[in-house]
């Protein structure tokens, strides 16, 4: 029983596939004291799982936040999607709580199925409707999806339906032009998120939804929040609050991360990507003149 009274069931007791792409061993990790990731959508073609599977190789952290949508159950329902790479996700997570990382699972609208069992612990993993996270330097900031303060969902649920077969749609085409530019050479780039940028209902869109859900933070005496739901990955003062949205790992492929110092980062993943290529690439070219003078030499 957990502290709340509740069974604490084990993931172990099922069984989770070994992954088909196995941790790398000496990989240099860095380590934050708290990491905050949402809007995966596993089960979807559109979730970048390539991207979300490096970055777990490449960061580690005390405790870690699983802000809602982790697994797409509206998509799930209508078509069974489920590649290695996706199962490699879910793999990683419960070996970081096997490991002793502190995980907190908030279910979100996509895999609201979830939500019944709030209060419970599965595998080193406890699922809550919300939390409360204390930063290294004293700030208590409310954590949760943010569902609960989209107009869409809560007045016209079946909205929410047809924009999300909308949005699937573009995915689909955004997974189809990354595939071309990675033929290319070229890096990952987010055909959606541009797209909602340029439209100004979207804009709108996302500004009311940061001052309300900041305006709540507020109103239950916080000094922050943290979400995502709208993918749109922010670190921004609203009022009395401040207000992180942890961003998405099927556009903008980001994450949210507090330092052992309690400083707060947005990390852009795909540009980490590009960077640790870059600096690769300059080794190498470094590596050649050195060779070729020691055999000069010899």
């Amino acid at each position: 029983m957990d502290s709340a009274g509740t069974a604490d069931f084990d993931l172990a007791d099922f069984h989770i596939a070994a992954p088909a792409h196995p941790e790398p061993e000496g990989n240099e990790r860095r380590r934050f004291r708290t990491i905050w990731i949402s809007d995966i959508h596993l089960g979807t073609r559109g979730c970048n799982a390539r991207l979300l599977i490096d970055f777990l190789d490449h960061v580690d952290s005390d405790m870690l936040y699983l802000v809602g949508d982790i697994i797409d159950g509206w998509r799930m329902k209508k078509r069974f999607y489920w590649p290695a790479s996706h199962n490699d996700v879910v793999w990683r997570i419960l070996k970081r709580a096997k490991r002793g990382t502190r995980i907190t699972y908030i279910p979100g609208n996509h895999d609201e199925m979830f939500r019944q069992f709030t209060g419970l612990s599965f595998g080193g993993v406890a699922i809550r409707r919300k939390a409360i996270h204390e930063t290294a330097d004293g700030r208590k900031l409310l954590v949760l999806h943010g569902d609960e303060f989209d107009a869409v969902m809560l007045a016209h649920r079946w909205l929410a339906y047809v924009g999300d077969a909308a949005y699937v749609t573009l995915m689909r085409l955004n997974v189809i032009v990354n595939a071309v530019r990675s033929r290319l050479g070229l890096p990952y780039w987010s055909l959606s998120k541009v797209a909602k940028h340029k439209v100004k209902n979207a804009v709108e869109f996302i500004g009311r939804f940061e001052e309300v859900v900041a305006h709540e933070a507020e109103a239950r005496g916080v000094d922050g929040v943290v979400c995502g739901h709208i993918h749109t990955a922010e670190i921004r003062r609203i009022g009395g609050v401040d207000y992180y949205n942890d961003g998405d790992w099927v556009e903008g492929c980001t994450a949210l991360v507090e330092h052992f110092d309690g400083r707060m980062e947005v990390l852009h993943w795909a540009e980490e990507v590009e960077r640790r290529k870059a600096a690769q690439a300059a080794e190498a070219e470094q590596a050649v003149p050195a060779a070729a003078g020691a055999l000069v030499a010899a």
